[in-house]
């Protein structure tokens, strides 16, 4: 078997599955895979949060870059 059939085999599984404990262990697994090979973790809310309010913060004042600023800019790279 193939790894794509692997992986839609394992979301229909995923898809079906009722019992609440098992989906929470998968998702540990996954953000704790995610950390090693990554070496990332997702952000906490409060992180998120801080995060909106300091992008809002520099758009009012003007600390932004346009899309077209933005192509120039990765044109050159």
């Amino acid at each position: 078997m193939d790894l794509q059939t692997r992986k839609l085999n394992l979301i229909s599984y995923l898809a079906q599955l009722q019992d609440e404990i098992v989906i929470e262990r998968i998702e540990k697994f996954i953000l704790r895979k995610q950390k090693e090979e990554f070496d990332i973790e997702p952000f906490t809310v409060e992180e998120l949060i801080q995060r909106i309010e300091k992008s809002e913060n520099n758009f009012k004042k003007g600390k932004y870059k346009t899309q077209e600023e933005i192509e120039k800019l990765s044109a050159k790279w």
